[in-house]
Parts: C-alpha cells; structure tokens; sequence
C-alpha cells in the first residue's frame, strides 16, 4: 500500500473515531515491519498535520477534531513505549508547548523521539505562566529549553522569555530551541525572535538538535523589536 492511501485510510478512521479500524491499520503496518519510529514520522505527523491544517482552515468540524486527535494520542502513547532507545547523548531538555491539546499532542511525538534519540528530556506542556517557567529553568539549568508547537497567542512570552535569558545572564550555556506550529508557518520568524535553533518536524528537530549541539544565536540574527528599540533608544 502507497503511503498515500495509508495516510488517507488512517485520517478517515481518526475522523470517525473508528478506533478499530484505527487499529487494524496500524497493526497491519507494524506486521510489515514497520519501525515504530517510522510510523510515527510518516503516518502519525503527517495525519496529525493533515488534521490541523483542515480544522485551522474550517473544513474539519470540532467533534471531527476531538475525535482525531484524541485517538491519535492514544497512538502515539502507545508508539512510545516501543521505541529503541539509543546512547545517552548527556544532555537535559526541558519541554514546553502551546495551551491546546493538539499543540501538546505535537509536542508529545516530538519529545518522545527525542528521548528515544538519547537526550533526557522533562516535558510540562503548555499553560504555564512564564515567569514559572524561567524560574525553573535558572533553577534547574538544562542545557536546552524546546518550545515546539507554540500557539501564535505564546509569541510575546517567547520574545520576552529569550531576551530575557539573553540579558540577565543566569543562563548564558542555554540553547533556546522552536518548532512547529506557529513557527511552522511562518517562516524565517524563529530566526528573527531570537532563537538558537529550530525545525518545522519532529524529525528535522532531532537531527538539527544531534547535529548543532553548541549553536548559538547572533545578536545580529534577531530583528524582531529592533526597530522598536531604536525608536526608543532616539
């Protein structure tokens, strides 16, 4: 079977909240020796897009929507527990995301590579306030903060949070990392709020993250607010 029409039996069974026929076609392509990880790189995330970009467009209704992702989760949790975990690469992550749960949902397949791919992750989600938030990564200290599937609604806090770390500081080895949702559609915004790194996939985010361990951002990178702080300083 074409991953197309696999992408698309599934989608139609999450849409339906056919938990058996969900079932049925992961198990089948699990039988056909399917790694896990595979399957949730290209069945799970590209549904799971599918499903957003229909529902943000309005032409998936809101139960539609529940069911879906609500079923997905189920999979995803269940794909989780089966991955090869890999060498410790000795580096703490500490996760967070958007308010809603399609944005944690996105998260949780991105965090659940990550871990499989070595790194020691804490992931909290989203709804929390930001002051919470930094507080617990100066106390903590992790080498990297990963804000993936932020909802547009999350961009102050984000901006503020980076310049923050940035200016005080208290966690000058931090690599401050983005992905998916609104940094997914916008292109080149990651870069401009200063971020050190980012990628649009839970895929591409575990090479970039593998690869670019130590990659920092350039003070010249960031131009979101430039211009406002010019105004300000004339």
């Amino acid at each position: 079977m074409s991953q197309e029409i696999l992408i698309e039996r599934f989608f139609d069974a999450l849409v339906a909240g056919d938990r058996a026929a969900a079932r049925e076609i992961v198990n089948d392509t699990i039988r056909d020796r399917v790694p896990v990880e595979r399957l949730m790189l290209d069945l799970y995330w590209p549904v799971y897009q599918q499903v957003e970009k229909l529902h943000r467009s309005d032409q998936l209704s809101v139960l539609a929507h529940h069911l879906a992702t609500r079923l997905l989760r189920m999979f995803v949790d269940q794909a989780a527990l089966r991955y090869e975990r890999r060498a410790s690469v000795n580096r703490t992550v500490f996760a967070v995301c958007g308010p809603t749960d399609p944005d944690e949902l996105a998260a949780q397949m991105a965090v659940d590579l990550l871990e499989g791919a070595g790194f020691n992750i804490s992931f909290a989600g989203g709804g929390i306030a930001k002051d919470e938030l930094i507080s617990h990564v100066q106390l903590s200290q992790p080498d990297a903060l990963l804000i993936f599937a932020s909802a547009p609604t999350d961009l102050p806090d984000i901006r503020s949070m980076i310049d923050g770390f940035a200016a005080n500081g208290a966690c000058d080895e931090l690599q401050i990392i983005v992905g998916g949702g609104v940094f997914a559609r916008a292109e080149g915004l990651a870069e401009e709020i200063g971020a050190d790194l980012w990628a649009d996939s839970p895929e591409d985010l575990v090479e970039a993250m593998l690869s670019e361990p130590k990659r920092k951002a350039s003070p010249a990178q960031r131009t979101v607010g430039r211009n406002k702080r010019t105004r300000s300083a004339a």
